[in-house]
């Protein structure tokens, strides 16, 4: 018997602890509307609900309200996969092109391999984040359109063929293409289209009777306004359908992410219905891609964390106006999820509420475990690391331009994104998280609310480090010689530019001093 599964299955939830806080999130983090729940022991042990559905009708947040929850429909166009794998019609390891008739995936160099459908689901065919260039300046990357307007097929969107730029297996780019295929291939091998197959197959039999993949007419009575709050105040987004179904369109109530979090924590059942074993399920949770063993890595589908030592997964989803995320901790029976219509920078503080709902679910420490650091190391860590993602891979290029940077200042060791984003280009203290391990560090970000990054060094023949593994986005960056810093010659652009620009000030001056 898992001692620590069953006291964790005993243990009552701290529903005043957690209430606690979410009540002092909310003071600090601007939200519209907020949703909060917690699943403990296959029930929605907790719920809060916080600010409105909608600003002119003041609807209240319920566990009825339906939201967007965006990426989330990743993991259901997986779990729509693996039932298919259950049945022996759809093998992991075999391309993903025998399954697809709609559209073909064609690599953009002669002789790579063809991507699997494993590669598919954990973002290591090799597919960039934007299908068409033309994506970067178009509203959610080209990829939707407004309501009311007829969809493109997905063959259509991909004018027959979606071309991957990397070779299949060798490094992850998160993206919506991947899943969308994925969806493509439940479809051409089901002969059901997508979402009456995960309407049918997935949502009705675990009780999720208020959710879909298109605007049913249960799912526009209870949606909820989608909001942006910025520089200047708050403006409700337009409302527009996602091409890319099979990763973006799902609509769903806290109370139906309630019992699909059950699902999840249940080994694919919940008290309505099943549907994958939990041999299935737990396969999905286990590590597919990890380029080191000392990083979580990915899931089928399903992001791996860890949290004081313990495995939890779970999933993050964006969308204009709405931010959604789900963990679940498999061998503490308990998992947490918040969605919102509407958040000042929710990208940043929301995982980190979620992970703090968790964290409070299963009686974990708040304060991350530290050991001592080791300035040994330092000059054979310290140096830049090239992120070798496309230009189209415009997500991860907004926050790590170029790459990343380690230095020491001020006698700490220091990390940095060499990214256009001031706060991401200030740098962050590097903290030592194994004693045994001196190559093993943690980003703490605990002061700006965000959750901590781990980040490790990895050696070649010869013992000199050679790659920086991060365990956000499972990213790869390998070292770089330190002539070729482009902090270097952007320091230098931008100091030649403001020296032009003062000597002119100067003479100006002085050809007014002299009229």
């Amino acid at each position: 018997m898992n001692l620590l599964r069953d006291i964790d299955h005993h243990r009552a939830v701290d529903t005043a602890a957690i209430a606690e806080f979410v009540d002092e999130t909310v003071s600090r983090n601007p939200v519209i509307g907020l949703a909060v729940g917690v699943v403990h022991s296959g029930k929605l042990a907790y719920f809060a609900g916080r600010g409105v559905a909608d600003i002119d009708t003041h609807r209240p947040i319920t566990e009825d309200s339906a939201f967007r929850v965006a990426s989330i429909t990743k993991t259901f166009s997986a779990i729509a996969v693996m039932q298919l794998f259950e049945q022996g019609v759809v093998e992991l390891d075999a391309p993903a092109n025998d399954y697809l008739t709609s559209y073909r995936l064609a690599p953009a160099r002669a002789g790579w391999r063809q991507p699997t459908v494993r590669h598919l689901l954990t973002h290591t065919a090799g597919l960039s984040e934007l299908a068409h260039p033309s994506g970067a300046v178009r509203p959610d990357f080209g990829e939707s359109t407004p309501i009311g307007e007829e969809l493109d097929s997905l063959s259509d969107f991909y004018r027959g063929e979606l071309r991957y730029h990397a070779e299949p297996g060798t490094r992850f780019v998160y993206g919506n293409h991947s899943p969308a295929t994925l969806g493509q291939i439940v479809e051409d091998v089901s002969g059901v289209p997508l979402a009456d197959y995960v309407r049918h197959r997935i949502l009705e039999p675990l009780g999720m009777f208020d959710s879909d993949l298109v605007r049913s007419p249960g799912v526009s009575s209870r949606l909820v306004s989608g909001y942006e709050i910025g520089s200047r105040g708050v403006k409700r987004v337009a409302e527009r359908d996602m091409v890319t179904t099979g990763a973006a369109s799902l609509f769903s109530t806290p109370r139906d992410m309630g019992r699909y979090l059950a699902a999840l924590l249940g080994g694919g059942r919940n008290e309505f219905g099943a549907v994958l074993t939990d041999e299935t399920l737990r396969s999905m949770f286990e590590a597919h891609y990890r380029p080191d063993p000392r990083i979580p890595g990915m899931g089928l589908a399903f992001f791996r964390h860890e949290v004081d030592g313990r495995l939890v997964v779970g999933h993050q989803g964006t969308h204009p106006g709405f931010h959604s995320q789900f963990l679940i901790a498999p061998d503490g029976e308990i998992g947490a999820m918040a969605f919102t219509n509407g958040a000042h920078q929710a990208d940043f503080w929301l995982p980190a509420f979620v992970t703090g709902l968790l964290r409070r679910g299963l009686g974990a420490s708040e304060h991350p475990r530290r050991t001592r650091q080791r300035p040994e190391i330092w000059p054979d860590v310290c140096g830049w690391y090239r992120l070798t993602a496309r230009l189209t891979d415009v997500r991860l290029r907004a926050m790590m331009g170029f790459g990343a940077e380690v230095f020491v200042k001020g006698g700490r060791l220091m990390f940095r994104f060499l990214s256009p984003v001031p706060a991401l280009a200030a740098g962050f203290a590097l903290e030592a998280e194994d004693a045994a391990d001196p190559y093993s560090l943690r980003l703490d970000l605990s002061e700006h609310g965000l959750d901590p990054i781990k980040i490790v060094f990895s050696q070649d023949h010869t013992g000199a480090t050679d790659r920086l593994h991060l365990d956000v986005m499972t990213l790869t960056l390998p070292k770089q010689p330190d002539r070729l810093n482009p902090r270097r010659w952007v320091t230098g652009v931008v100091t030649g530019v403001t020296a032009a620009t003062a000597t002119r000030m100067v003479r100006s001056a002085r050809a007014h001093r002299c009229r």
